[in-house]
């Protein structure tokens, strides 16, 4: 990895505020240029379970710290994006200790009240799960909002600011039943960053099409979730993915790779084509961690040795024996 990939664009700031390799599961970026700042896909959540195990109390300690960190950004933010419903990707209304780490519908107030609200549209090019949590969002988190609107294939303009969306692009590989996403590109000057979540890679070709169009400084995307080949994913479908990814790289000059690439502790290792191609273009390819000079945290890929290495309390532990519940307290972790 490259850490000459700080701060690449002179007039947007980029500052991804959760990821996997911060050890949870989001996308959530601020984005400042100066007309406007922008929340990308405020959401985060961990895993429920991973090796048949329950998230440790490390997992628990980081979520609760970058959920305020998000909270905190959303004070500046004017305007947060949501690029589809999965709840990784917003933060919904309900109580949740487990996987979304939300206090009833406060952690949803907390971001979108007063804001402008971007959305993937709620009623077109969307599976049945997203638009059944479109519609809740619509009822709850987003009557806070100052104004909801439908961003597929629309541009937005706040001073010399440009925020443009893509139409609705595949979650993964055409026909995905995980549903579709938008891409959103901000422009400001002669600066464009490009936002792809949960493209996987991309997997499919008219996503690739769709980035390289738009030629973006800056890239972030979520990649191909290499912990699922061979089993809930086709691993002809990752090579496909890892092979569009070589093509971005050798395109665009500064990439973020994060998300469900992430969730694989050996990633580097898989991605091995993808990081040659960067370095032979000159290019910077980098995790959302390393691109803010961090320590890459992959917890939940590591979940399994962070209970070996640090065991958990037994009141922890008796905590644990209410999961079957619905009825389920925060759970016991020293912060």
């Amino acid at each position: 990895m490259n850490s000459r990939f700080n701060n690449p664009l002179k007039q947007i700031r980029v500052t991804p505020l959760a990821s996997e390799s911060f050890g949870v599961r989001s996308m959530c970026t601020l984005v400042e240029t100066p007309n406007i700042s922008l929340l990308l896909d405020a959401g985060i959540s961990l895993c429920p379970y991973r090796f048949n195990l329950p998230p440790h109390p490390i997992e628990f300690q980081t979520i609760n710290r970058l959920r305020r960190d998000i909270a905190d950004a959303a004070e500046k933010a004017d305007v947060v994006t949501i690029s589809h419903y999965h709840f990784d990707h917003h933060t919904p209304s309900y109580t949740d200790w487990i996987v979304n780490w939300t206090d009833g519908g406060e952690s949803a107030r907390e971001i979108y009240q007063n804001k402008t609200v971007l959305v993937k549209n709620p009623k077109e090019n969307i599976n049945v799960s997203q638009r059944e949590r479109a519609k809740l969002f619509l009822r709850t988190g987003g009557k806070h909002a100052k104004k909801v609107e439908t961003a597929d294939s629309k541009a937005f303009f706040f001073g010399e600011t440009i925020v443009k969306f893509s139409c609705a692009v595949p979650h993964g590989a055409e026909n995905s039943k995980q549903g579709w996403v938008i891409m959103t590109t901000i422009k400001f000057s002669d600066e464009r960053f490009m936002f792809a979540p949960d493209i996987q890679g991309p997997m499919a070709a008219n996503t690739l099409k769709l980035i390289l169009e738009v030629k973006p400084d800056m890239l972030m995307l979520g990649g191909p979730p290499l912990y699922l080949a061979g089993s809930r994913v086709d691993e002809t479908q990752i090579n496909f993915a890892l092979k569009n990814l070589e093509h971005i790289v050798e395109a665009v000059p500064n990439v973020i790779l994060e998300h469900h690439t992430l969730r694989d502790e050996l990633w580097r290792e898989k991605c091995l084509a993808v990081l040659q191609k960067a370095n032979k273009a000159g290019h910077n390819l980098s995790s959302a961690a390393e691109y803010l000079g961090k320590d890459v945290n992959l917890l939940e890929a590591k979940r399994k040795q962070l209970y070996n290495d640090y065991p958990p309390s037994e009141k922890f532990e008796r905590w644990i024996k209410t999961l079957n519940n619905k009825n389920i307290s925060k759970p016991p972790i020293e912060t």
